[in-house]
């Protein structure tokens, strides 16, 4: 009985492993001398920007993916309202390797009307790392509010993206992602702008926590793996960037170090001007502040950014850093650590996060329509505090809900069969207790009597109830 029991609650199992979907977002394995190339969105849109607002195509909001060359320029055409506020980011990531210089080669980033009007200010991501090639991103927008007079109407609009660089740097083509985000209209009125002196702009020490959990740094947006408040620990190869995120919510603000351990050969030396990078992007992929790169000797050193507090009305502030602060949800941190760096760290340098998320959380402004991006949910803090990617917590949460449907199937096809072999059997038994002959049809209309169920079935019929049929069934 025992053993009839475990093949059918193996089956089961069995049942609901068969169930699992294989997903996407599974990370490849470099080579070992390979640096990873910036990963792409799993199931983003491929386009082709065109020359001209005649031919644009037509972008939907969601992730999609373009190339542009040196000295191109290419139009996107969007249909908006008049009521929801549209973000625009593009993501410019060149290999590792590919020759840059620095501010020469950029993007500029416009939302005009059909009218030609520039909605708002241009965004012009750029490379400052000592000619480093890394993933550079912000984003231009179209943003509905009483303090506009532009670009308000519903109606036609195009994404125009440039692409500048001198001739002595790579004329290679840059791998472009595009994000278009939509955010919703607020349900009552509109946060002022925050007064000055609410805030400290004093930057705090960093975290000193003496317990460093392990981080897992993606290749972008697409794969950063998550930090919570704390210490972590990474490794970063020379040439390489890494991505992490952060859930930030409204009120809250970010204190962040990424540091260089000291350099244990003293063979290497040299100064090396601008080694290790840090930046940081809001939930919409626009650029906090300027990029921080910092020098190395060969002695720790470490890249540090204080952000404002989140608020719906710092986006009434002048101050680019500020201004980027307008939103709660994942905000992003970008580490670069530059390809010289190979000469105090050959394979791999010892990476330290120290991540302060300060503050407590508030209410939001209330939105009139349900956002997820610009908002904070106890799973998005528990998957911080896990260290998953997006892919990992998607898979986890994927798992244990087909684990929970198998266990339910489970018991129900268990309960079941037992229901079925009971009923088999008292049927069994009624046919062996009673008589043969014509005598068998006994009782008003010719319906058959139903014979007394004797202790030994009911006995029988207990156990299978409990451990289902026999063996061979």
């Amino acid at each position: 009985m025992v053993t009839g029991r475990t093949t059918y609650r193996g089956i089961a199992v069995l049942a609901a492993l068969a169930a699992v979907p294989i997903l996407p977002g599974a990370v490849g394995v470099a080579s070992a001398d390979a640096v990873p190339h910036y990963r792409m969105a799993e199931g983003a849109t491929k386009t082709a920007g065109s020359s001209s607002a005649a031919h644009a195509p037509q972008l939907k909001p969601g992730l999609h993916t373009d190339s542009i060359k040196r000295g191109e320029q290419k139009w996107y055409a969007v249909n908006l309202d008049a009521r929801t506020s549209a973000y625009f980011s593009a993501v410019a990531a060149p290999p590792p390797g590919t020759k840059v210089e620095d501010y020469g080669d950029k993007l500029t980033l416009t939302v005009q009307d059909s009218d030609g009007t520039t909605c708002g200010s241009e965004a012009r991501p750029s490379f400052n790392g000592g000619g480093m090639a890394y993933p550079i991103a912000d984003y231009a927008t179209r943003r509905i509010g009483a303090d506009r007079t532009e670009c308000q109407k519903a109606g036609p609009y195009y994404l125009v993206i440039t692409r500048e660089g001198s001739a002595t740097s790579g004329p290679d083509t840059w791998p472009l992602e595009l994000n278009y985000l939509n955010e919703p209209p607020l349900e009552g009125n509109t946060p002022a702008k925050p007064g000055k002196g609410l805030w400290s702009t004093a930057t705090p020490a960093p975290r000193t926590d003496t317990t460093k959990r392990g981080a897992k740094g993606g290749t972008g947006f697409n794969d950063a793996g998550s930090v919570a408040t704390g210490v972590w620990k990474d490794r970063i190869r020379p040439g390489e960037t890494r991505f992490y995120r952060v859930p930030v919510d409204w009120g809250q603000r970010l204190n962040l170090s990424a540091e260089l351990p000291n350099a244990t050969s003293a063979k290497a030396t040299g100064f090396l001007p601008r080694v290790l990078g840090l930046s940081v992007y809001n939930p919409a992929r626009g650029v906090v502040g300027n990029p921080s790169f910092v020098s190395y000797t060969g002695k720790p050193a470490a890249a540090k950014e204080f952000t404002a507090p989140v608020d719906y009305g710092n986006r009434f502030d002048s101050t680019g850093s500020v201004n980027a602060m307008r939103f709660a949800g994942w905000y992003y941190l970008e580490v670069s650590l530059h390809p010289d760096a190979a000469q105090y760290f050959p394979n791999a340098a010892e990476l330290t996060l120290r991540v302060d998320v300060r503050g407590t959380a508030k209410a939001g402004p209330g939105y009139a329509e349900p956002t997820r991006v610009f908002s904070v949910t106890p799973e998005d803090r528990e998957t911080a505090e896990k260290g998953q990617s997006a892919q990992e917590a998607s898979k986890s949460g994927t798992l244990m809900t087909v684990a929970y449907a198998g266990i339910g199937t489970g018991v129900v096809l268990l309960v079941g069969l037992g229901a079925w072999t009971l009923v088999a059997r008292r049927s069994a038994a009624g046919a062996a207790a009673t008589p043969a002959g014509p005598g068998t049809a006994g009782g008003p209309g010719g319906q058959p009597s139903l014979p007394e169920q004797s202790t030994d079935s009911t006995q029988q019929a207990v156990q299978n109830r409990q451990f289902g049929p026999p063996q061979g069934w």
